[in-house]
């Protein structure tokens, strides 16, 4: 994939939330987002997993950003990425489709696995890997001045994929009915995307991603330059994307991880200068409802961060 391009933890069940929560405001009890779902550590899930890091450690020329992360994502499941400004969060997603190397003086040690491939082994190839690993950003970025069908039609051209026309025709109209969007555009497809809301441009980039069929879908805030009925959108689409995806999302919005998310990994730092480290992992009910570390249930009660 390039760089352009199971249910939250209740589906059916869960309290409605106000627009307020949905915007981000944060809540000290997220019960009512967490439904009764109960989940094994994701290690523990049955694999083999899409995607794990052993030991991973990453790098700023000489800045040490990162420290030491063990993670596992299980298959069909989405795990929310939570902690404070400058944790290393995104730093983390990044590496995990070596997005990361693409900064000058940027590296890595230890392993991310895809599957039972060594994503920055001598064998691996960075665009067969950002293909699997898709990514979406923060700010919806499609290609403005491009047609919406190029947008999506993009995907595979910069992925070295060859299609016939009607499978780009085919191409276009699935991806987009699988980002929810085919409705609201299909008799448009020849617009630019600018002419989109910050709403639908993002879940044009879900669907650009969509375009080559990717394993694995990273999601770097993804709603956090969108409006409350927007966010509710693209989580209901994160919610219908997990039956055939992993999903790994980076969020600072408590309410949101503890309504999307299947597992919830938090990070912090403890003094500036300081390598970013992962504190506690595991169902986000557990997180949520019960954590283990005094720091973790400080900062998802709202105490800091």
């Amino acid at each position: 994939m390039t760089a352009d391009g199971t249910a939250p933890v209740s589906d059916t069940e869960a309290t409605p939330v106000s627009d307020s929560e949905r915007a981000g405001v944060r809540s000290t009890n997220l019960a009512g987002d967490l439904g009764e779902r109960t989940l094994p550590a994701a290690d523990a899930m049955p694999g083999p997993h899409p995607m794990r890091t052993e030991k991973l450690d990453i790098f700023y020329s000489k800045h040490h950003a990162v420290e030491g992360i063990d993670l596992t994502f299980p298959r069909n499941t989405v795990t929310a990425l939570i902690g404070p400004s400058g944790c290393g969060k995104s730093t983390y997603i990044r590496a995990l489709n070596r997005m990361h190397e693409l900064i000058p003086g940027a590296t890595v040690q230890g392993k991310v696995w895809l599957r039972d491939t060594d994503i920055y082994s001598g064998e691996a190839d960075p665009v067969a890997v950002r293909r699997a690993v898709g990514m979406v950003f923060q700010r919806p970025n499609p290609f403005p001045t491009k047609s919406i069908a190029d947008n999506i039609r993009s995907g595979p051209k910069f992925n070295r994929l060859k299609l016939s026309r009607d499978e780009k025709d085919h191409l276009v109209e699935k991806t987009l009915r699988g980002a929810g969007l085919w409705d609201e555009v299909k008799n448009r497809l020849d617009s630019p995307a600018g002419g989109l809301s910050g709403g639908q441009q993002q879940r044009l980039c879900i669907a650009r991603a969509l375009a080559v069929e990717p394993e694995v879908l990273l999601m770097d805030e993804p709603c956090s330059a969108l409006d409350p009925q927007s966010t509710l959108r693209i989580e209901d689409l994160i919610r219908e994307l997990k039956e055939r995806l992993t999903i790994v999302i980076v969020t600072h919005n408590m309410q949101q991880a503890a309504r999307v998310s299947d597992y919830t990994a938090f990070f912090t730092i403890e003094n500036e200068g300081e390598p970013g480290r992962l504190i506690e992992t595991g169902p986000t009910r557990d997180i949520f409802g019960s954590p283990k570390n005094p720091r973790t249930e400080a900062y998802v009660t709202g105490r800091f961060g």
